[in-house]
């Protein structure tokens, strides 16, 4: 139950108060069929909201995909963060991120936290902020069976633990229309940390769409038996800009 009032929470929180939002939103989606039948689709989007004092952060992303098997992936999060910025450069923040995967050997993984941050640079072309601070996470593992005899290895079970917890965004416009955006997780506990790295380089179209491309790595130092630690994925997608 406790997952399902985390989630509702981070969805209540992001229903805008008001309408100075900006951010961006981008999909993808592939569909091959003759010789092979594959469908593909991936979405994220993140708003934000910017005073003088404070920073209202909020977003979700989602992935799926199908061959003649069956379901190869199907994952969604959902995340959101609050900053109090008491200089120019540094902030006081608060977080929550919630998944679902299926294929990773998580029901589901949720986690809170709060520390601070800095912004390092943020100049019109380069821009890198950081953070660093503590939390509690909770999750459930899934099941775990063998794949040749079908028998279970390990049950799921739920737990939680003290994290901590740090990120890393850069991001830099190399011309008018070319820029590098990277966003850098990681979730440690005692017994498992979770590590997410997002690169995507985008090629602006007109002044609202882009194109991007991008390779996520994401990866779990101790999984389910039967689970491998680390997943890639490869993107091209259409961005449309938030304003």
């Amino acid at each position: 139950m406790r997952r399902w009032v985390f989630a509702a929470s981070l969805a209540a929180a992001a229903v805008p108060a008001y309408a100075d939002w900006s951010g961006k939103g981008e999909a993808g989606l592939v569909i091959a069929s003759g010789n092979t039948d594959t469908q593909t689709a991936n979405a994220k989007v993140q708003v934000t909201n910017e005073t003088d004092n404070w920073k209202n952060s909020l977003g979700g992303s989602a992935l799926y995909a199908s061959d003649q098997e069956g379901k190869t992936a199907n994952r969604w999060e959902t995340f959101g963060q609050l900053d109090w910025k008491f200089t120019t450069r540094n902030f006081l923040f608060g977080a929550a991120r919630y998944e679902e995967d299926e294929f990773s050997g998580f029901e589901y993984q949720a986690t809170a936290s709060y520390g601070i941050g800095r912004r390092f640079f943020d100049s019109p072309n380069t821009k890198m902020v950081g953070t660093l601070g503590a939390g509690y996470k909770f999750f459930e593992t899934r099941d775990s069976f063998d794949e040749v005899t079908g028998e279970l290895i390990e049950e799921g079970d739920s737990d939680s633990e003290v994290v901590f917890r740090g990120t890393l965004d850069l991001e830099h416009q190399f011309t008018a229309t070319t820029s590098l955006i990277n966003k850098f997780i990681v979730e440690s506990g005692a017994d498992n940390t979770f590590a997410q790295n997002d690169l995507s380089l985008q090629v602006k179209m007109t002044d609202v769409l882009a194109l991007a491309l991008g390779y996520s790595v994401r990866h779990n130092t101790d999984p389910p038996a039967d689970f491998q630690k680390t997943d890639t994925l490869t993107t091209i997608n259409l961005v449309y800009e938030i304003k």
